[in-house]
């Protein structure tokens, strides 16, 4: 193999890889990055116009560090390009049934969260259902047995902006972009990897595989039996009473009984007239290059009758727009960090589960701290592959 013409390669320049190649840059690595499409797309798992952040992250522990770390990063971000990437309008997480045999559960998501805030002293605020309904009248219709924990540090980030910001950067500081090109295969060999692509061979040192939905047929076993895809899909419906919506509404979790039937949503936007509010999906696995990217009319409508009407105010049945995305899943819903078991030089990052977005800015330094300094200030150690093998 000839001397490799970068240091390091990422593969897929979605959230995680778009965050990666800026940190890798930023340190002055020569790096180039490589995307089928051209980023930011609305063809994988990182775009929808908007990502809750949240700080207190119920799904785990591991996931604080990360997500307090992005938000300072989106911060800094935003002072060097001019550009709103992150709108703190605060995150409102809750449990509520309106089923009296069907009480919220007594340890669930809405708890996690609060116990995490105390835990790593994230301000925040717990409410019954008299005070969601008195300071959020979007959220009239919630039952009494509702909770909630309130946020103010959390709120949306706008993902296709951060994409962009941080391949801009990326770009200014040295890094290579290649858009339009799919990688079909890794050769590694004594000094690094030999990349084959649509377009011509590239040697690294070291690549990084951010690849989202492709990862699982790029990087072959044990990805191909671990990483499940799974179609989702994103509604906005039409604002129809506005005058529920406070001039700062949260971004929302809502669980209708413990941890099943959740809905997420958030504020409007103004000028848009419709609040976006979607679900998630587990059960049925779709394959990458055949996804069905037309969004269901009659899903959407199952959605607004079951979880959104019974919960929330303002909005009519009525889609503005709707979306389609992909989530690439684990057998634990968490994340995979960690170096490939059989490919030598490569590391990879994700999949997300479904919940990554509001961890990549971290995630991207962290991997690029990996690199240059041998090791990460954020332990990544939760997210090992090993706990698979």
């Amino acid at each position: 193999m000839q001397t490799p013409e970068f240091d390091v390669v990422v593969i897929g320049l979605g959230a995680m890889g778009a965050a990666t190649l800026y940190q890798l840059a930023k340190r002055g690595v020569k790096v180039a990055g490589i995307d089928r499409f051209a980023p930011p797309h609305d063809q994988g798992s990182s775009h929808g116009d908007t990502r809750i952040t949240r700080q207190a992250v119920g799904e785990g522990a591991a996931y604080v560090p990360l997500a307090i770390r992005s938000q300072q990063i989106w911060r800094e971000l935003e002072a060097e390009l001019d550009v709103p990437l992150f709108e703190q309008c605060g995150v409102l997480v809750m449990t509520a049934s309106t089923d009296p045999q069907r009480p919220a559960d007594a340890r669930d998501f809405t708890d996690n969260s609060i116990d995490l805030a105390r835990r790593y002293g994230i301000e925040h605020e717990v409410l019954d259902a008299a005070d969601i309904r008195q300071r959020f009248p979007q959220f009239a219709p919630l039952a009494d047995s509702a909770r909630g924990y309130f946020e103010p540090g959390g709120g949306f980030v706008r993902p296709e902006r951060c994409i962009d910001a941080q391949l801009t950067r990326a770009r200014q500081l040295g890094a290579t972009l290649i858009s339009g090109q799919t990688v079909l295969e890794l050769k590694p060999g004594a000094e690094g990897v030999e990349i084959i692509s649509t377009g011509s061979p590239i040697k690294a040192r070291q690549v990084i595989v951010s690849a989202g939905m492709w990862s699982a047929q790029l990087l072959g076993a044990p990805f191909d039996t671990l990483l499940q895809v799974c179609r989702q899909q994103l509604y906005w419906f039409r604002l129809d009473e506005p005058q529920h919506y406070p001039a700062r509404s949260p971004s929302f979790i809502l669980h209708s009984a413990g941890d099943v039937d959740a809905c997420y949503g958030f504020p409007p936007i103004p000028g848009e007239g419709s609040v976006k509010i979607a679900t998630e999906q587990y059960s049925v696995s779709s394959q990458p290059d055949s996804l069905d990217r037309q969004p269901s009319l009659a899903d959407a409508q199952r959605l607004f009758r079951e979880l959104v009407a019974p919960h929330i105010a303002g909005l009519a049945p009525e889609l503005v727009k709707a979306s389609v995305c992909a989530y690439t899943v684990t057998p634990d819903s968490g994340f995979i960090i960690d170096r490939h078991p059989h490919l030598a030089h490569v590391t990879v990052v994700s999949a997300c589960s479904g919940h990554g977005f509001k961890h990549s800015a971290a995630i991207g330094e962290a991997l690029a701290q990996w690199h240059v300094d041998g090791h990460s200030e954020i332990d990544l150690g939760s997210f090992s592959l090993q706990r698979f093998l």
